[in-house]
């Protein structure tokens, strides 16, 4: 690939991963990412030099830095969200802002420069909801339960309009839970990785039983990119591994590998709205020839080990007021 691929979030912890595929299969690209406490030039540092990567600071609702890009690009993946679960809890507004908003100025500027090959935007298996038994298909109906899920179900269905209303090139990914290198601490793997390296207590919302997809995030990337080259136009393609996991048995399984006792986890009060179960059908995506390389075991070592090895890069974000202020707000006040 020559082209030129639009990554915003490109910072993030998925978009970061995404950025280093596409730069190795020879594709160039333009980096545009606000750097909030989220997301920051550490994460990329060893491709801000690569010749064929440009990074650009900026935010996805600012219409003078949008445009340009935009214009410049064959494809885009569109990343950039807010997409915390507990931080929409406690303070939505930036939510429905970036992640719909946001998703709808870039959109716009699409519609205006008419030249692009195709949108990919990133959602999430959230958008469907709970589900008591079995997985969500693609053509099931949206049940968001967060303000979270709810501004990327909203940014997934704009994103499905401008296909119908202009034609637009739109395609939609929506993976469930990623992990690995990279991920923000506030998250529920590294959050309990590094609670443990730190000799803290892992915080684990009411009994446990809720269960959760995992999907590392190097076979996410494959995934997305697979759409990239095939998938077609107006559709949607949930991209999970198929390897559910309830959150007690994760974290049995976590302090098991970490060599930890279980006395080290401590219940809390669980939070608003939570969902009991995801689950979705991937086999839409596994028809393009797309599956998972990692067993979730094999991925959990990697992803211990990294965050074993590159403790200044967590310790960092651990430390900021921002992770500080977030953690006392929605742990320390739900302790039963």
């Amino acid at each position: 690939m020559n082209d030129v691929i639009l990554v915003t979030g490109g910072a993030g912890f998925i978009g970061s991963h995404f950025t280093r595929t596409a730069l190795k299969r020879g594709a160039k690209v333009i980096n545009l990412d606000l750097l909030t406490y989220a997301s920051d030039v550490d994460t990329i540092q060893d491709i801000l030099n690569n010749p064929e990567h440009s990074f650009v600071k900026g935010d996805i609702k600012d219409w003078k830095i949008v445009e340009p890009l935009v214009r410049r690009a064959d494809y885009i993946v569109h990343f950039a969200a807010e997409t915390h679960v507990d931080r929409s809890i406690i303070e939505g507004g930036d939510f429905a802002l970036t992640n719909f908003y946001g998703t709808y100025v870039l959109l716009e500027a699409v519609r205006k420069a008419g030249n692009l090959k195709k949108f990919i935007y990133i959602s999430t298996d959230e958008v469907y909801g709970p589900i008591k038994e079995g997985s969500f298909r693609e053509d099931d109906p949206m049940n968001p339960s967060s303000p979270y899920s709810a501004s990327k179900a909203g940014a997934d269905r704009l994103s499905f309009s401008f296909y119908k209303t202009y034609s637009m090139p739109v395609v939609i990914v929506r993976p469930s839970n990623n992990f690995g290198p990279y991920q923000h601490p506030e998250k529920a793997l590294p959050l309990f990785i590094t609670n443990l390296f730190e000799g803290e207590k892992i915080p684990l919302y009411g009994n446990g039983e809720n269960m959760r997809e995992w999907l590392f995030v190097e076979d996410c990337v494959e995934g997305i990119w697979k759409v990239l080259e095939e998938g077609k136009e107006g559709e949607a393609y949930n991209l999970s591994s198929g390897f559910g996991l309830k959150n007690i048995d994760l974290i049995k399984l976590l302090l098991s590998k970490m060599g930890k006792p279980f006395s080290m986890v401590e219940f809390v009060q669980d939070r608003p709205g939570h969902d009991l179960r995801y689950s979705i059908n991937s086999e839409k995506l596994r028809s393009l020839g797309w599956a998972p390389q990692h067993t979730f075991e094999g991925a959990l070592e990697l992803t211990i080990d990294w965050y074993r090895n590159h403790q200044n890069w967590w310790k960092k974000r651990k430390e900021a007021k921002e992770f500080k202020e977030y953690y006392s707000k929605n742990y320390k006040r739900r302790k039963k």
